[in-house]
């Protein structure tokens, strides 16, 4: 067993969570008991992982997409109040990190996709490792840009939506998980020759056709399982408690 005030502070530290500016509480959203033995770690803070949540007995759910996001409504009904309800009820903590746990050098969504792939990272287009967010380097073995496509398939075991943009070999390759579509002008100015990230928007493929940068829009979800689980995995070892990772099926 551990403190929560503990683990939060462990977290927060680790995740530098402070250094970041953005959408959302980064953080304790909500406060459940004191006392945390059993973290279970999802993606998002949906109802389904909450109900596994209670199920299980979990102390602390650990998410990347937590609540309190800038500009949503802030009354507290319908969803919401059934969302909030559950973690209050049954005492439940829930702690959210997101553009930090996007980041981390080696806990972080793009470290851990970048080993899931099989990447040598090598820096980042928009700051240093550890704080930047589209990332760069280059591929375990030579490949054009319809086997970079195979390969995302084969390792997330999701068919990416591919936008061919050039025939050259894909020597550099720059990614951002989640929905960092419009950051493929980043990675181009960096010099990738393909961009990976969750999400496409229509502008997306006359942006990378026009620029000559080959597009993969291999999920948000799919991109973004990892850093959790290896945050969560992270807090077992550290501190001896139970950790459990549910993969809420999302296609998006």
């Amino acid at each position: 067993m551990i403190t929560r005030d503990r683990l939060v502070d462990a977290c927060h530290q680790l995740l530098k969570a402070d250094a970041f500016k953005d959408y959302t509480l980064n953080g304790l959203q909500v406060a459940g008991r004191s006392e945390i033995g059993k973290v279970m770690t999802g993606v998002t803070a949906c109802q389904a992982l909450l109900d596994e949540a209670v199920a299980w007995g979990a102390d602390l759910v650990l998410v990347h997409h937590g609540y309190f996001w800038k500009n949503e409504p802030v009354a507290i009904t319908g969803m919401k109040r059934r969302r909030l309800g559950t973690l209050m009820a049954n005492d439940i903590n829930l702690l959210a990190y997101h553009l930090p746990l996007d980041a981390h050098a080696t806990l972080g969504n793009n470290a851990r996709l970048a080993a899931k792939l099989d990447f040598a990272s090598d820096g980042c287009a928009d700051g240093d490792l550890g704080s930047g967010l589209v990332w760069l380097g280059a591929p375990h073995a030579p490949m054009d840009s319809v086997g970079l496509g195979r390969h995302l398939a084969q390792r997330l075991q999701r068919e990416p939506m591919v936008i061919v943009a050039h025939d050259r070999p894909i020597q550099r390759v720059a990614w951002c998980t989640g929905g960092a579509q419009d950051m493929i002008m980043q990675a181009c100015e960096a010099g990738a020759d393909a961009f990976i990230s969750g999400e496409i928007s229509e502008r997306t493929t006359h942006l990378a056709r026009e620029m000559g940068i080959s597009y993969y829009a291999a999920g948000h979800h799919a991109t973004e399982r990892y850093g959790v689980q290896a945050l969560g995995e992270w807090l077992a070892g550290e501190f001896g408690i139970e950790h459990r990772f549910v993969d809420i099926d999302n296609p998006a």
